[in-house]
């Protein structure tokens, strides 16, 4: 999801990651793929960690977000740590992760790749391996951020510094600077918000507030896996987009098959 530990100070992340990942809420909604057509196009979503729940509940949620239009087939990168937690993981799962898409795009009915994790861990080498389109969750979370030029906000419930300049280092790269907003924390013990989805969301809400009207943020990437399902329940109450990057991902993966 969307928290991919980048620095080796941000192994709390790790732990938000791992709960977020196990979460029923978006397991029980997952689609029922048995009834697509045989001929029916395929998205295989790579997570560059091991952990299997992890890629499960990503895959459901990127079935939830195709509605039908496309199958979505997840792949673990089995030869890496269940958790990347430093750069140096990072580094270390590329291999794998192009190993995966390389195979994955010999099969002629898989139209497209997702690289699921935010710091995109390959996402260039596999572009480079295959001829088929490859999206990054982390890339393309700030793409649809930022579309039309508007001006966009992160929330998340991590007060790690380090991750927080990773976010303005990473808009910066996407030639996001000036849009970027910054990052707001919700207030409160995150190891604690995130047993609570009522006060999770209350918090959330708080900082989206703030990220709006204090910041002028007219759209808000939710930073973290915890955050998604809150994301989906907050997201009648707010004028502006709650961004997830998962659901980001699948989103341009599947105009990209659809010819849109």
């Amino acid at each position: 999801m969307f928290i991919s530990l980048l620095h080796p100070r941000c192994r709390f992340v790790g732990y938000l990651l791992a709960l977020s990942l196990t979460t029923p809420v978006l397991a029980e909604a997952s689609s029922d793929i048995s009834s697509l057509p045989d001929a029916a196009k395929t998205i295989v979503l790579i997570n560059p960690n091991s952990n299997e729940q992890a890629t499960q509940s990503m895959v459901d949620l990127a079935r939830l977000e195709s509605a039908g239009a496309v199958k979505v087939l997840g792949r673990s990168n089995t030869g890496a740590p269940a958790l990347l937690t430093t750069p140096q993981d990072m580094l270390d799962a590329v291999a794998g992760v192009v190993a995966i898409g390389v195979e994955a795009a010999t099969d002629e009915q898989v139209a497209a790749l997702i690289v699921s994790a935010f710091s995109d861990p390959g996402l260039a080498e596999l572009r480079a391996a295959v001829d088929i389109p490859v999206f990054g969750i982390g890339e393309e979370v700030f793409h649809e951020a930022a579309r039309g030029n508007r001006g966009f906000g992160i929330v998340t419930v991590t007060p790690d510094e380090a991750l927080i300049e990773s976010f303005r280092q990473k808009a910066t790269e996407l030639g996001y600077e000036s849009l970027y907003r910054g990052t707001r924390v919700t207030s409160g013990d995150p190891m604690e918000l995130v047993k609570s989805p009522a006060e999770l969301d209350q918090a959330l809400a708080a900082a989206v507030t703030e990220s709006v009207e204090l910041d002028g943020a007219q759209a808000v990437i939710m930073g973290g896996g915890p955050l998604s399902a809150s994301a989906l329940r907050l997201q009648p109450d707010f004028e502006v987009p709650l961004v997830v990057a998962v659901n980001a991902a699948t989103r341009a993966a599947v105009k990209v098959i659809q010819g849109e």
